[in-house]
């Protein structure tokens, strides 16, 4: 019986390790530019969700430059909108926690009397948390929102970025068409992951939307100061995966203790919990579809993976970084797919395959046919875009001009 032949002539071991060594490199060389590539990244990202309304600009007969125009402004206005949302909830916060004072004390009096029952001091505690009372901590948010020197420099480059990459939309379409005949399986990588990032953002941001509005509407009812404020918190805080739901909840439950009693923060905690597991544990991923894709593993370590490559913004795009490492490396390569047996939420993407039920010899790329490519295309490119730079359903038919044999050309 004959013996399989090796592939390479390394032994697995060695593959595994050299592969490991490059990845450990790779991040710690974006490490290295974290300050380059986390602007560049949530660039990409903001131009992924809004750029089809560029694109129904364009089919509602709009000139593309008016189009261009009004897309940046969009991609400008959500910025904005964001950052305006943060730092006016900062500001309510810092205004808002001095009137807590006496009711502070009147909490740590309380505690430490709990704690002498059960054997700790008081003098035990005073070493833990002195210095820790809410104009203290108001005064620690007051200087973080006044070292603005980071946030004005990364605005900056964001704002350098989006203009230049509102000038590179005009060529989108050819760009497109260049990399789907040259590099298919890496257009496909692509395509795949503008689909599924776009209806992440799209989704998260309802569904986030929704939470938030619930958390208004509860802490209203029970008489929680600042219900608008952790409202808005909990928003910002839902594009984080996994904590961003612990972080939304800290405050406003900390606050209830303050100014109401304890029973009111613990109606806080439950009604967040409630809200959060009902709507984005069971609702929204059937929302979602596959566009997220990964366990909830997965999830949470390309959240720490991320943070500490990226920082700050690490934790906001850990999970589309994530789905273009998957899309890019795994699932359009037949021989890294078994992957997806480890980190995706659907094993049959494990297929080397790609569907299950195919013939046995596994084709360079995932098979897609014209409608679906062309639907690809759509997806990107919108189907007024997709249809000038000539990206129809005949996107797979062979070009006769690039196709045919070189005869009768001078050497």
């Amino acid at each position: 019986m004959d013996q399989p032949t090796r592939t390479h002539p390394l032994p697995n071991v060695t593959v595994i390790l050299l592969t490991l060594t490059a990845a450990v490199a790779i991040l710690f060389g974006m490490k290295q530019y974290a300050e380059i590539l986390g602007p560049l990244l949530l660039t990409v990202n903001l131009f992924i969700a809004a750029y089809p309304i560029q694109t129904w600009l364009v089919s509602k007969k709009v000139p593309r430059l008016v189009a261009q125009i009004l897309l940046a402004l969009t991609v400008f206005a959500i910025l904005a909108a964001f950052l305006y949302a943060l730092v006016w909830s900062i500001t309510a916060l810092v205004q808002e926690l001095p009137r807590y004072q006496s009711q502070f004390w009147t909490l740590y009096h309380e505690v430490v009397a709990l704690l002498g029952q059960m054997g700790i001091s008081e003098q035990q505690v005073m070493d833990q948390i002195r210095g820790v009372n809410p104009t203290s901590l108001a005064g620690l948010l007051s200087s973080a929102l006044g070292s603005v020197t980071n946030v004005v420099s990364l605005l900056a480059v964001l704002i350098v970025m989006i203009f230049m990459m509102v000038f590179d939309t005009d060529t989108f379409g050819m760009r497109n068409a260049a990399l789907h005949r040259h590099q298919p399986r890496v257009w496909h990588s692509i395509a795949d992951f503008i689909a599924g990032v776009r209806r992440y953002w799209v989704v998260t941001s309802i569904f986030g939307l929704i939470v938030a509005v619930i958390d208004v509407i509860a802490l209203e009812f029970l008489g929680v100061p600042l219900a608008l404020v952790w409202g808005i918190l909990s928003f910002i805080t839902n594009y984080i995966p996994n904590v961003g739901f612990v972080i939304g909840l800290v405050p406003p439950a900390i606050m209830a203790l303050l100014a109401n009693d304890p029973l009111t923060a613990l109606l806080v905690v439950i009604i967040y919990s409630v809200a959060n597991f009902v709507i984005q544990s069971i609702i929204q991923p059937k929302f979602n579809g596959d566009a997220v894709g990964v366990t909830a593993l997965v999830s949470f370590l390309s959240l720490l993976l991320w943070s500490s490559v990226l920082g700050a913004l690490g934790a906001l795009l850990a999970l589309p970084m994530t789905l273009l490492a998957k899309a890019v490396l795994v699932d359009h390569d037949p021989q890294m797919r078994w992957l997806n047996a480890f980190i995706s939420n659907d094993v049959t993407m494990a297929d080397p395959r790609g569907i299950p039920d195919e013939a046995a010899e596994p084709p360079p790329i995932l098979p897609r046919g014209p409608e679906q490519v062309a639907a690809a295309h759509a997806a990107i490119l919108g189907p007024d875009e997709a249809a000038l730079a000539g990206l129809g359903e005949n996107t797979d038919a062979p070009d006769p001009a690039r196709d045919e044999p070189e005869q009768g050309r001078p050497e």
